[in-house]
């Protein structure tokens, strides 16, 4: 079984018409910032979706290189010769509304992703490159620049370019055309981020106890991948992912404590969803007395009904985490064997003496 819940919000867009003059586009659009707000939803009271402003890495400060330079005074992004205007109309929600003077030569490329067409920008987490359309003699395509920052400018030289960003496991390429002029350019990144947990018997199993696959598709319609879109998650981590449906399989402890789950990624939300084990840990010991002193080097397995190996052991004390359900606990010391039936129920934790008799 699982819960999940997901917070969803957002204001609407402010439009403005473009004004024109005997023909001539302005290069920048003034528009008064209308005072909009989007009534809250409340979420349930264990849910924890909400929106991913706070995902990432904190934005590193700019570093030195080549595609950076101090700044001068700035100019509009889009301010060109006759009124021409490349690249995305400004907005003041938005970055790289005025791109910094770029070197001689060179025009500058204002980038930002947004969690799809009409989300919102995304802050932190970005990791771009920028790459020439043309590849090399090898077939590789030389890399031109990269960065960390969520809202970098890049001086390119006129000519092709494919640019690159990555938000977790979430990528976008596209081809991009600079010319003389300066321009800005969205990339939009359709990504949302899914965080995990379980419990048994509404009682959180601690994170150390538990690991996550997560794959790609839905096991309740038949439709999930054969390998692991991200192996060995751990509970609390938080994934980001592209936007769509995946299949969860939690596994508590290392022997048969696993359940299955769908969960949904939406862009721009973070997706909470805890996992429902019916499950418990037994601990065994061979003792020659009840209450007596556990035999050292006894080699253990526990089996079903059915004769099904579930898990082996050699010590002392083995600990495993099993389904709830009935098995048979087999110790085997000098060469002798002893058992004893026992019985799993979720969320009871038990200690089992096998009587060495």
């Amino acid at each position: 079984m699982i819960r999940f819940a997901r917070a969803f919000g957002r204001s609407p867009a402010v439009r403005c018409p473009v004004p024109r003059r005997r023909g001539l586009r302005l290069a920048a659009l003034l528009c008064a910032a209308l005072a909009v707000a989007a009534p809250a939803l409340t979420a349930p009271r264990d849910a924890a979706a909400q929106t991913m402003q706070f995902l990432g890495p904190p934005a590193a400060p700019p570093p030195a290189g080549p595609f950076q330079t101090p700044p001068n005074t700035p100019r509009p992004a889009f301010q060109a010769p006759g009124g021409g205007a490349p690249g995305l109309a400004p907005s003041s929600r938005e970055p790289h509304a005025v791109l910094p003077q770029a070197p001689p030569g060179k025009a500058a490329l204002g980038v930002f992703a947004r969690f799809g067409a009409d989300g919102a920008p995304i802050p932190r987490g970005l990791v771009w490159r920028v790459f020439a359309d043309q590849p090399e003699s090898t077939g590789a395509f030389p890399l031109v620049a990269e960065s960390s920052e969520a809202t970098p400018v890049f001086f390119l030289n006129p000519g092709g370019y494919i640019v690159h960003v990555s938000y977790g496991f979430a990528t976008v390429a596209q081809r991009v055309q600079m010319g003389p002029l300066s321009r800005r350019q969205a990339f939009e990144v359709a990504a949302g981020a899914l965080r995990l947990s379980a419990d048994v018997d509404d009682k959180p199993i601690p994170a150390q106890k538990l690991t996550f696959d997560i794959f790609e598709g839905s096991f309740l319609q038949g439709r999930t991948s054969s390998q692991p879109y991200y192996r060995g998650a751990s509970a609390g981590e938080v994934v980001l992912l592209p936007e769509g449906t995946y299949h969860v399989v939690s596994t508590y402890g290392d022997a048969n404590a696993v359940v299955r789950a769908d969960v949904t990624v939406a862009p721009g939300k973070l997706t909470d969803a805890t996992v429902h084990h019916r499950a418990a840990q037994i601990m065994l010991k061979l003792v020659k007395v009840a209450g007596g002193e556990a035999q050292a080097d006894t080699q253990w397995t526990v089996i079903t009904p059915g004769g099904d190996t579930i898990k082996e052991s050699i010590g002392a004390f083995p600990t495993f985490v099993l389904s709830e359900g009935d098995y048979t606990a087999i110790a085997r010391k000098d060469g002798k064997n002893f058992s004893r039936e026992i019985k799993v129920e979720a969320g009871k934790n038990q200690e089992i003496e096998v009587l060495a008799k």
